[in-house]
């Protein structure tokens, strides 16, 4: 079985913010599309226009309706799920042959695809369901944080981020140090009370989720909106006189 490495001061990882999230899978696109032609590609479609359709996805979005309380309204919450590259991870150490390992560095957890024999042990290992088998190609895959883009020197230092951060429309996902806790992440975390996903299960996975805000429930009580303004359409010249009773009709 792979062995981990001492624990690293830095410990980059993703900040989801579930109050902004709009489960629009932009993210998921995105990762698919880098990563198709990166260090983790081909991300393989089995079927992708059949009845059935499946293949390697990174990044994985589930919707949920989550039932009005007497203090809150009836909401839809969506869930993004990837690698949350534990500290601990179970994936690694159930490993026989190496090929998953986590970086000391930097604490990303990787799969060598050289070594990886395709038994399918990290997945059953993986409580989060992060683990993505390529039947094509008969190993597994999972998220790399883009390693191939977050140090790239050759792009702008503004882009050197996960394509997920990039794509996202509302800026639900932030990118970051979450070992230090100066650094943006670190500070949004304590500032939202950002909590990990099933910490008792005990493999401390880095990325944080920050909950959803509480909503305002409307009151029987409350007062109706204003009435809509009237138009005075005899002041308007004859041909929006003719445009507005078309569209009153």
């Amino acid at each position: 079985m792979t062995a981990l490495p001492a624990p690293s001061k830095k410990k980059l990882g993703l900040v989801i913010d579930l109050d902004t999230c709009v489960g629009c899978h932009a993210c998921a696109v995105s990762c698919k599309e880098w990563n198709a032609g990166g260090i983790a590609g081909p991300l393989t479609d089995e079927r992708p226009y059949g009845k059935d359709p499946s293949g390697v996805w990174f990044n994985r979005v589930h919707s949920y309706e989550v039932d009005a309380t007497p203090t809150q309204p009836a909401t839809t919450l969506h869930f993004p799920r990837s690698c949350l590259h534990c500290e601990t991870p179970a994936c690694v150490t159930v490993c026989p042959t190496g090929a998953s390992y986590k970086r000391a560095e930097d604490g990303i957890v990787l799969v060598d695809e050289d070594k990886c024999i395709g038994c399918k042990l990290c997945s059953w290992a993986c409580p989060y369901g992060a683990r993505e088998y390529s039947a094509v190609e008969g190993v597994m895959k999972k998220c790399t944080l883009c390693v191939d883009r977050i140090y790239n020197e050759t792009i702008p230092e503004a882009q050197r981020q996960p394509a997920c951060v990039q794509a996202c429309p509302t800026k639900a996902r932030h990118f970051g140090d979450l070992g230090d806790p100066e650094s943006a992440v670190s500070k949004l975390v304590a500032d939202r009370g950002g909590v990990p996903l099933m910490p008792a299960l005990g493999y401390a996975p880095v990325n944080r989720y920050l909950p959803q805000r509480p909503r305002r429930a409307g009151s029987p009580g409350a007062a109706d909106a204003p009435a809509a303004e009237k138009l005075d359409t005899s002041q308007l010249n004859p041909l929006l006189r003719w445009l507005d009773r078309a569209l009153s009709r």
